[in-house]
This record gives structure tokens, sequence and C-alpha cells, in this order.
């Protein structure tokens, strides 16, 4: 009796112990996922993102994040999605899943070669029946044309499809508005001011502190490469990244015109103009010693970089620091344009296990994308909810700042997370924008901004040609470029090191097959 009376005391704890795991997993998935609101289908799809996000930004707890919910709902599906800023590490754990075959639904590519080994691998979806005018019309209304999305494949597979991208550039200089005027100079016009304003920033006590402690230029070499953002290679007619011009494709980092850029950068360097670490600077250290005055030029290159409204802004960032700073874009070169118009960036994928598996999860992936795309998406992911975050009058729509603010307070800007799949561009659906935070500055700096020249792109997408490691190639051309610059104070090598890259690196292979795509882009129009 003893034992059978342990043997009921056990079955009973066992459960006790059950009941409690089903009542616990049941919180857990509702707290998690959002599975068990009221009205929801019981078989809900559950759908697996992988996006790329600023690294201070995360996402809220679901039953505080309206995005999320507003799409589980319309949608009638389960959310999970994983946010890591664009880098190694985000790269990384995407391979580490295709490794372990357990691969987001939809993911952001952005890997050096955009996806095209896992093109050739068939990890990636044949996106034809997901992506296309009928299944994302708001994608192709407002955001892209038929003929961009071909040519922007690999390997002649329809296996990756760009995220919508802003049209405008922003590469823009900027300077210390303040410290010319102490020491009464005026915006450079010019490379040779441009060098007479790095010369005063260095030597002539900007800041009146009584140090000799600021340099003129800053960049960040990130400890690999000559950095792509020096004055000298547009001084010498290499705009970012590259362009075709009388048939002939520009390669910014190769063309033979490196030799005298290096030769320039060298010179500028050992008159001792420029900040000291810039080699070793990550992007974020670059920035940093701009903001605390150890630097007085900086190129930025998005809307806000240097606005009052900004609150993680070049300008209000140096300012806490100085009241009195003043960033201003401004263009060493006059009139010429700093870079090539502007194309499309990262690729967003499907998985092709999940195509091969659940192609309706994919169906549904591609009309949540569509949904971002259109106009209720692209504003509830850009500004928040109508009537709270802001107003609407027509097209016009006016930001409350107050409520903005207050709701980042509480849960963070994750709103920068959710708009990932579009820029901050609602004139392309047509919508103005009232943001009372900008003051006349600001209004100034984004009228500057949208006046910049670009020169016309290559029209197409220079991805790869089969078997050909570019990354290979991009290394040694860095490796070389450096023993110029560190080395040999001289680019006057630079032919024999390039004749070195396109032989030996395959890089007149590389450089063909981008012109052929060009040429063939060109025949297509």
């Amino acid at each position: 009796m003893k034992g059978i009376r342990i043997g009921i005391v056990v079955i009973a704890v066992l459960f006790l112990a059950v009941v409690y795991f089903v009542i616990l997993s049941g919180w857990s998935s509702e707290k998690g996922t959002g599975t068990k609101k009221e009205g929801a289908s019981t078989n809900r799809l559950t759908l697996r993102f992988f996006v790329g996000g600023p690294l201070a930004s995360h996402l809220p707890e679901p039953d505080m994040d309206f995005v999320k919910q507003t799409i589980e709902n319309k949608f009638d599906v389960n959310l999970e999605v994983t946010v890591m800023p664009p880098g190694d590490d985000y790269t990384a754990a995407i391979a580490a899943r295709l490794a372990a075959n357990n691969p987001p639904d939809m993911w952001l590519n952005i890997s050096p070669d955009g996806g095209a080994k896992y093109t050739l691998d068939n990890v990636l979806a044949d996106m034809t029946y997901y992506v296309n005018p009928s299944t994302m019309p708001n994608y192709f209304k407002y955001w892209m044309s038929e003929k961009e999305l071909r040519e922007y494949q690999v390997h002649n597979k329809f296996a990756r499809a760009p995220i919508p991208y802003d049209r405008k550039s922003y590469r823009a200089y900027y300077i210390r508005k303040d410290w010319l005027e102490r020491l009464g100079l005026g915006i450079p016009q010019t490379y040779e001011e441009y060098l007479n304003a790095l010369r005063a920033f260095t030597f002539r006590d900007p800041d009146g502190n009584g140090f000799a402690d600021t340099y003129g230029f800053t960049t960040a070499g990130n400890g690999t490469s000559i950095s792509l953002e020096w004055p000298e290679y547009i001084r010498n007619g290499l705009l970012y990244p590259a362009y075709y011009e009388e048939g002939k494709l520009v390669d910014m980092q190769t063309d033979i015109r490196i030799g005298q850029t290096v030769t320039d950068i060298a010179k500028v360097i050992n008159d001792g103009l420029v900040d000291p670490d810039w080699f070793m600077n990550s992007p974020k250290q670059q920035l940093n010693k701009a903001i605390q005055g150890k630097a007085g030029v900086v190129l930025g290159d998005s809307a806000d970089f240097a606005l009052d409204s900004n609150p993680n802004s070049l300008q209000t960032r140096s300012r806490s620091i100085d009241p009195s700073a003043e960033w201003v874009p401004f263009n060493p070169f006059g009139n010429t344009p700093l870079r090539v118009a502007m194309s499309a960036g990262y690729p967003f994928v499907f998985s092709n296990n999940t195509a091969g598996a659940e192609p309706n999860k994919l169906m549904k992936t591609a009309s949540i994308l569509d949904w971002l795309s259109g106009e209720e998406g692209f504003l509830l992911t850009h500004y928040g909810v109508e009537g709270k975050h802001y107003t609407r009058e027509g097209n016009r729509i006016t930001l409350i700042p107050a409520e903005i603010a207050k709701n980042e307070k509480a849960h963070g800007d994750f709103l920068k997370i959710w708009s990932f799949f579009t820029p901050d561009a609602p004139e392309v659906l047509g919508l103005t924008v009232i943001d009372p935070r900008l003051t006349e500055r600001d209004k100034t700096i984004i009228q500057a901004l949208a006046a910049l020249p670009t020169h016309e792109g290559v029209g197409t997408t220079l991805t790869p040609p089969f078997t050909v490691n570019v990354e290979s190639m991009r290394a040694k051309q860095n490796e070389l470029q450096l023993k110029m610059l560190f080395s040999e104070k001289s680019g006057e090598h630079w032919p024999a090191y390039r004749q070195e890259l396109m032989t030996l690196y395959n890089g007149d292979v590389i450089m063909k097959h981008y012109v052929d795509k060009i040429k063939a882009s060109q025949l297509k129009k």
C-alpha cells in the first residue's frame, strides 16, 4: 500500500508538472509571438525574417510593437524577426543558419558577392512566382521597374531582388564653418582652397584652446585599405564607385589614375594635415574624432548626417561638446559630381528550402513586403500611427514630434528596423511630410544636398563572372596600394602593380565581364 501511495503521489506530481508546462508554454507563446490573440486563426503560418538594423536599435516587446501586431493581424501570420547590424557578424550568422539547414524564409543578403555563390549553390529560391507585378503591385508601381529587376540578376537566375532604394545622392564633404570664420576663411570651392583650409585647421589653432591638437581631414581605413572617401580620388577623376565612359569602365579602385591618387594622398599625410590615426579608425571612430573637435573635414552620406533635428547627427553631438560647432556640406571641386547615380543595394532573397516545403509562406512574405512598399505600410513603418504620431490632410503628412519622442523613449527607435524595406522617400508615393523639428539650418542643408550633381550610372548591376573570386583581387589591390602609401610614399609603381592584378588575379576577366554586362544593358534600352 505504501508503494501504491508513493506511486499515486508521483503520478500526481507529474500531472501537475505537465499542466504547469502547458500553461507556461501557452503564456510564453502568447507573449513571444502573439499566437494566442483573440480572433486569430489557429492555423497561422510562422514566417522567419532576418534583416539588418542600426547597432543601437532593437525591437520592443511584441505587445508594444504596433508594426508587428498590424502585420500579424492583417496577414494572419506569426512573425519571428531577427535583427543584426549589417557587417561580418551578420553574414556569418546567415552562413551558420544555412550550414545547419535552418535558413530564414526571407533575409537581406549583404554578402560581398550579393548572393552570387548562394545562387550557384541553389540555396536561394526562384522568385519568379513570388515577385512580379501581380503579386507585388506596389513594389513595381512605386519603386522598381521590371527592366531594372532583370539587370539586377546574377548568373541568369531570378534568385534575388533589390530592396527599394533612395535615388537621391547625399554624398558630400562637411566642414567646420565656425573654424573657417574664426580663421577668416571662406568655404572652399576648389581643391587648393580645401588644402589651405586643412593647413589652417592643423597649424592655426582653429578651436582657440592654445594646443596643437586639431587636424584637417579624417576618414576610416579600418586597418585594411585606403578609404574611398579621400578627395584626391575626385581630383584625379575617379568617382565613387565606378562609371562607364567612351566605351571604358572607370573602376575607382583599379584605374590607372590610382598611382597619382596615392601620390596625392601621401603628400597631404606627409604634410601632417590628416588625422594620424585615420588608417586604424573604424567608421565610428572616424566620426567621433570629428565630433570631439579633432578634425575639421569629414565625408557624410546620409540626409540627416548633420541636421539639428537628428539627435545623433554629427552636428548635434558636436554641439554637445562645443556649442559653437557648425558643420556645413561643401564640395571642394565646385560642381564636379562626387559619385555616380545611386543604384540598388542589398537584395532580399527567399529560402529554397521554404519554396520546396511551404511555398505558401513565400507568397505570404511577398504580400507583406508589397504592403511595406505601399502607402499604408510605408507610413506605419516610417512615422507611426495616424492620429497619434502624425496627422494627415490629403497627401500632406504632419509629424507630431512630442508623441514620436515619447514612443522612442519608452520603446526605442524600432521604426528604424521596420523601415528596412523602403527608404525615407515619401515623395515617391506622392506624399509631402512636414517635420516641425527641422530648423531653418536643416532646411538649407537639405536644399544643398538636393542640388548635388551625380554622374550617369553604369545602368546595370556589376556582378562577378562565374568561378572568379573578386574579393581575392580586391584584397591584393588593397595590399599593393597600402604598400605604395606607407612604404614607398608614392604611386609611381602602380602601372606594374596594376598589371599584376589584371593578369595574376583575374582583374582583366572581371573588368571585361563588367563591360560586357554594361554593353548588353545598353542594347536592351
